[in-house]
């Protein structure tokens, strides 16, 4: 779990980039349930969610989702189009939560890039630590199993959206079905109800009204030698 210390410091990071994307053209309110975009929409625009949080995730030909990360404030999206000829989004941006999002020109942000060494650098940092998280997810999801892959979710998940109770458990401040996990795991919602189930009649986690509480963090590490992997890279955004 994130502690106050480092969520300061991440906060601080990539400061120009943020506030040149904060500078946006326009701010666009986002309703939950709706679509920010679509995979193969023509990707003219990035944005930085201000407020809401907005689920990325892919189709395959099946008709079966497979989800990347959950983003919140202070996350970019729509990243993967710049620099690149025709561009499209690759990913659906499905938004979970009400919020705003700032709007921003792909030329613009080209241009940017082009002319502030110090904008570059930042936006490298940024693009290479979303590299390393995505790597990490699918690492999990092929090496580990379906069972890793759902520990190592949750493990994740606490990191981004964790909060520390009295009793040293850890609440994941998310409402969740057990579908959007699977989506998450790549395997089918009935997996993960009797892995869940298993692990409650353990007393490892609890579920109250669609959240999680996650009572025994190290062994879920411990299940999935967990490498301690610096908490910037193990996050679900």
């Amino acid at each position: 779990m994130m502690t106050a210390l480092q969520a300061f410091e991440e906060k601080k990071r990539f400061v120009h980039l943020k506030e040149l994307l904060r500078s946006a053209n326009h701010i666009q309110k986002i309703k939950k349930g709706t679509f920010l975009f679509q995979e193969g929409m023509v990707a003219n625009e990035l944005y930085l969610i201000l407020s809401g949080k907005i689920q990325m995730s892919k189709m395959s030909q099946d008709g079966k989702e497979m989800c990347f990360r959950i983003c919140s404030a202070g996350e970019i999206i729509g990243e993967l189009t710049l620099f690149t000829n025709d561009p499209k989004y690759l990913l659906n941006a499905k938004v979970m939560e009400d919020g705003e999002v700032a709007v921003i020109k792909k030329d613009y942000l080209e241009e940017q890039l082009l002319l502030n060494p110090t904008l570059t650098f930042e936006y490298m940092q940024w693009l290479s630590n979303h590299a390393r998280r995505t790597q990490t997810k699918f690492r999990d999801l092929i090496l580990l199993g379906k069972k890793g892959a759902l520990y190592s979710t949750l493990i994740r998940m606490c990191n981004s959206y964790g909060i520390r109770l009295k009793d040293g458990s850890i609440l994941i401040d998310l409402p969740l079905k057990n579908q959007d996990l699977a989506n998450f795991c790549g395997t089918t919602r009935e997996s993960v109800n009797r892995m869940l189930n298993a692990l409650k009649q353990e007393g490892i986690l609890s579920i109250h009204k669609g959240k999680i509480t996650i009572h025994d963090l190290d062994y879920l590490k411990r299940e999935v030698q967990c490498e301690n992997c610096p908490v910037e890279i193990c996050r679900i955004e």
